[in-house]
């Protein structure tokens, strides 16, 4: 592990965006360099508990080639993200991605742009341990089961669904079983799309509303009986472990590492 303290660029300055700062702000190995958003009122940005200031802008390219930071974290969506992670290449810093909804296309260009650069780039679906070991465990069970089924559930405001994670924990689910599941349709679909979408035979149900932060749980069935393995997000301080592991670790890597289970050696 780099022991260096880390210099850290934060791009999207929404809830999570915030909870990065001012993780990044109370961990002695990390400092913030500067934040980049739409379109500031303000030049700068009052770090949390602090008296201190860091600069923001929306200008990428400019912003990360004057700053020239070690690491770039994004929490903006998969529209952002490319040209996020071009500025990070021309400034030669690291990536920390956990933005969902990535295409495969996309992951196979940042493997082989960040690996030509002599840089790494973690990219995670979810980032609070937790939920990485729910994952873990999902796989474990997933070689003996023939049935399962994914709920999540999520704040109103996100903007995908399913979540990135329900997504990642069934092709997980089925690449540990080496197969997919027996996925059975309703024979007469009264509303359609009531039984879900389905990923490799995992049907997958996502819940929106007010209330809610992150959950999800993973229903196996066989005869006479069920599993369900469930994790619980409350707040989102449960991310950062997950992400100041991941700053921390990127410096160290070259080209794509995905997943947290990667860091945590679940994988």
């Amino acid at each position: 592990m780099n022991m260096e303290n880390i210099t850290v660029v934060v791009s999207g300055y929404g809830k999570m965006g915030r909870e990065v700062l001012s993780a990044l702000c109370r961990d002695e190995d990390t400092t913030p360099a500067g934040v980049l958003g739409r379109s500031p009122s303000e030049a700068s940005v009052r770090l949390p508990a602090s008296s201190g200031e860091v600069p923001y802008s929306s200008d990428r390219q400019e912003f990360l080639a004057r700053i020239r930071p070690q690491v770039v974290v994004d929490f903006t969506n998969a529209a952002h993200t490319p040209s996020i992670a071009e500025a990070a290449l021309a400034s030669g810093a690291h990536m920390v991605i956990g933005t969902s909804g990535l295409s495969e296309e996309l992951l196979k260009k940042l493997d082989a742009d960040f690996t030509a650069k002599g840089l790494g780039v973690v990219v995670a679906p979810n980032f609070a341990i937790g939920a990485v070991v729910m994952m873990h465990l999902a796989a474990v069970a997933a070689r003996h089961f023939d049935f399962a089924e994914v709920v999540e559930m999520h704040h109103e405001q996100k903007a995908d669904a399913p979540s990135g994670t329900a997504i990642a924990t069934a092709r997980a689910m089925a690449e540990a079983r080496g197969g997919t599941f027996e996925f059975r349709p309703a024979l007469q679909e009264t509303l359609p799309g009531t039984r879900g979408n389905e990923v490799h035979g995992v049907a997958i149900h996502s819940v929106r509303m007010p209330g809610l932060v992150a959950h999800q749980e993973i229903i196996f069935g066989a005869p006479g009986q069920t599993l369900t393995i469930r994790h619980d997000t409350i707040g989102r301080e449960c991310y950062m472990p997950g992400v100041l592991m991941a700053v921390k670790e990127v410096v160290n890597r070259r080209g794509l590492t995905y997943g947290l289970d990667k860091l945590l050696g679940l994988s």
